[in-house]
């Protein structure tokens, strides 16, 4: 296209050029969505209208049995100004310790030692480490509830070996109880962690540490500038679905300690638990259930954001 004595005229170029192409549709049509409609449907009804229905019955004073009677977002103010639900949620944060953090660190070094070390029976390994995820958390707590027992293996492993002055009523102190149950997510989640961990290790090339190694690098640099990087995603993914555990534990505290001793273990599902069934008050438990959602969305959010970050 050219400008000739302020006439537009078109060239020879111009002319060549192809016209767009039309949009062409899918030739599947609609088909995907078709196949994607189950599972959608099902995610609907199981939850996002319990996500839903909980939200509207927490704007209610209501016992799950009589008239339901209107208050707001009471149950709300509730949840943040009630002395006993804010320690409630105090324990779930040192819950997380437990079931995300320390099996983090535990499961680095670990996995990191294994890797490198090339041990023989390393997928016997991975599976005996593996093994709590797989048991039911009823029966895991129903076992760490006889080995915690006066008379339970630990005490008895401390008299054993002249420790008598350590034995303790575990799950009966007031200071150690909460510390005793954590203990317990530290052993269910560093399997879990640790595995993962091992799978990302096993991906990064041997190259590396060689060049690390040549350079001068040690041990702990290597694994500070070269595995940690390199298992960034599954340190991510080992954190969300840990800290989703210790928010959402509800059995292992029930089984153990049913919140005692006095309230010392008391944590946000439980108290859902408590409230709604033992109390009568289903709008607070709706209430507090929603709480605790948007607590675990907002925490593996930007646990998410951290990692994407990072990369």
């Amino acid at each position: 296209m050219s400008v000739a004595g302020g006439v537009v005229t078109r060239t020879d170029d111009d002319a060549r050029l192809p016209a767009p192409a039309p949009r062409r549709r899918s030739k599947y049509g609609l088909a995907p969505y078709g196949f994607l409609l189950p599972a959608l449907l099902v995610y609907a009804c199981f939850l996002l209208y319990p996500l839903g229905r909980a939200v509207q019955i927490s704007l209610y004073d209501w016992d799950g049995l009589s008239l339901a009677t209107f208050v707001g977002a009471a149950n709300y103010v509730d949840v943040v100004t009630d002395p006993q639900l804010r320690a409630a949620f105090g324990h779930a944060l040192v819950l997380i310790f437990y079931f995300a953090v320390l099996p983090l660190g535990i499961g680095l070094v670990l996995a990191a030692l294994l890797t490198r070390a090339r041990v023989r029976g390393l997928g016997f390994f991975r599976t005996v480490v593996f093994l709590p995820q797989v048991i039911a958390m009823v029966v895991v707590a129903v076992a760490w509830r006889q080995i915690y027992a006066p008379a339970g293996q630990l005490n008895t492993l401390l008299r054993a070996v002249g420790l008598d002055s350590l034995t303790r009523t575990w799950l009966g102190d007031f200071t150690l109880t909460l510390h005793a149950v954590g203990l317990i997510g530290s052993w269910v989640s560093t399997g879990l962690v640790t595995v993962l961990l091992m799978a990302g290790m096993s991906r990064v090339p041997g190259e590396l540490y060689e060049a690390a190694t040549i350079d001068g690098a040690g041990p702990v640099r290597t694994f500070l500038s070269i595995t940690v990087p390199s298992v960034r995603a599954e340190i991510v993914v080992s954190l969300t679905l840990t800290i989703i555990a210790a928010l959402k534990t509800f059995d292992l505290i029930y089984v153990t300690t049913a919140g005692g001793p006095g309230s010392t273990t008391t944590v946000p599902s439980f108290e859902v638990y408590r409230r709604a069934f033992e109390l009568g008050e289903v709008g607070s438990a709706a209430a507090i259930a929603v709480v605790l959602t948007v607590l675990i969305f907002l925490i593996n959010l930007a646990v998410n954001r951290i990692g994407e970050h990072e990369r």
